[in-house]
């Protein structure tokens, strides 16, 4: 499908700079079929059908940005800790980190960096950029980074991280680090929305997808048919394979909570069982686009996304292109709030 399809003019006022004052108190614009209604978040219980299966994305956002200087000399630099190379043992006190870099000039192999108490060597550079670190830390790299490292927000913010961000850009219920962006449709999510959730007798699954920064970069080709769909390592775990099982068995919905669950259950799919998934643990480049045919995720809580996006494909897969493109043209004229710390979409899937 054409790029230009999914284009649309986002006012930069229209970018939520910083989340609402309560985690919960966000708008919540409802799509099913050719119906358009404003909700706000604390109304989702009631749209939801009681024994419901809720799955969210417990992965934990690393605190990935550090500043340093580079060594010797000085020269301010900024670095952000994407992952450990996998499959690198650390030895004697040094880890192995893909990253990326900013300095005034080029971080190029060779350089060393003084990064918040790390001692950093650039080992490599790819030809799009990423570095590959040699870290020496007075313990190991993740709890340098959980001490003294900065929330990496993402740049359309245009902002540094604030003491609040470091509890607000990450979900309630988030568990392993992995992640350097959060998945954003969890971060409405209260302990009370949770509480409230469950007394309706509507069940909780956890899975993980580590959320990397391909998840901001934009389509460049011009049709999505394209792209080169990034990867992003997910786990699914047996638990959650027979939560699926069981909605099924009770003719229950299975709702994803952000684009995120939907990529990871989409990809774990079970062909012997219709509508299940299977425990998995790897990676996924799935890109879905309006002519996908969802086999798991009957119904979806969603932000709403930068224009020519993959994510916003998603939805328009999930919800039709012409009824997305109205959707968000009307959250634009009422005035709701877009990205990561905006507002959020209800989606029922659309019946083929």
């Amino acid at each position: 499908m054409k790029t230009e399809l999914f284009d649309y003019a986002l006012p930069e006022e229209c970018i939520a700079v910083r989340p609402p004052a309560a985690r919960d108190g966000a708008r919540m614009l409802v799509l099913d079929g050719p119906r358009l209604e404003h909700w706000k978040i604390t109304d989702l219980p009631e749209l939801l059908p009681e024994r419901a299966l809720v799955v969210v994305n417990a992965t934990r956002v690393r605190r990935a940005r550090l500043f340093g200087e580079r060594q010797p000399g000085g020269g301010r630099v900024e670095l952000l800790f994407l992952e450990p190379v996998p499959h690198v043992p650390v030895r004697q006190g040094v880890e192995r980190w893909r990253a990326l870099g900013r300095a005034n000039r080029p971080l190029t192999p060779g350089t060393q960096i003084d990064a918040a108490g790390l001692a950093v060597e650039v080992v490599a550079r790819t030809a799009d950029g990423v570095l590959e670190l040699e870290v020496r830390a007075p313990s190991t790299v993740e709890a340098v980074l959980e001490e003294r490292g900065h929330v990496p927000l993402p740049p359309y913010l245009g902002r540094r991280d604030e003491p609040e961000d470091v509890e607000r850009y990450q979900t309630v219920y988030a568990e392993r680090t992995g992640s350097v962006a959060a998945p954003t449709a969890g971060l409405h999510l209260s302990q009370r929305l949770l509480e409230r959730l469950a007394s309706r007798g509507i069940e909780l699954g956890r899975l993980e997808l580590r959320v990397g920064l391909g998840t901001f970069r934009p389509v460049s080709a011009l049709d999505l048919d394209d792209h080169d769909m990034h990867a992003e390592a997910f786990e699914i775990p047996e638990a959650l394979a027979q939560a699926v099982a069981r909605a099924r068995a009770r003719e229950a919905p299975v709702i994803a909570i952000g684009t995120t669950v939907v990529r990871a259950l989409e990809s774990a799919a079970d062909p012997d069982a219709p509508g299940c998934v299977r425990a998995f643990s790897g990676e996924t480049r799935l890109l879905i686009q309006p002519g996908y045919r969802f086999r798991v995720v009957d119904a979806l809580l969603t932000n709403f996304h930068q224009p020519r996006s993959t994510l916003l494909a998603l939805v328009a897969a999930f919800a039709g292109y012409e009824p997305t493109m109205r959707a968000y043209e009307e959250a634009l004229r009422v005035g709701y709030r877009f990205l990561s710390y905006g507002d959020a979409m209800w989606l029922p899937r659309r019946q083929a």
